[in-house]
């Protein structure tokens, strides 16, 4: 087991939040997210076949709807156009499916 310190782990730390926060205001413009909405951004740990390791997932909380998580599978750092694209087209599909 490794030994990690305290100043590695703040660093690390302060490293994922401000890649959180840029894939979340990322986030925020691709799904052209209101004053009245807000999202949260995490990584966590996917266990399932053909997924990678890490994966991002967007909780999407809009005024007046249901809360709609949305799987981006890739880690944080991979966001990029193509998976914005991708998480857009997801929500918009979950909201039109919605009752």
């Amino acid at each position: 087991m490794a030994f990690v310190s305290l100043k590695a782990w703040r660093a690390r730390s302060a490293e994922q939040a401000q890649l959180a926060k840029r894939v979340k205001a990322a986030c925020t413009v691709a799904l052209s997210l209101g004053e009245g909405d807000a999202i949260t951004v995490n990584e966590i740990a996917c266990a399932d076949p053909g997924c990678p390791d890490i994966e991002t997932v967007v909780l999407v909380m809009r005024a007046g709807e249901p809360t709609r998580a949305i799987r981006i599978r890739a880690p944080m750092e991979a966001v990029g156009a193509a998976e914005l694209l991708q998480l857009s087209a997801d929500e918009r599909a979950l909201r039109e499916a919605a009752p």
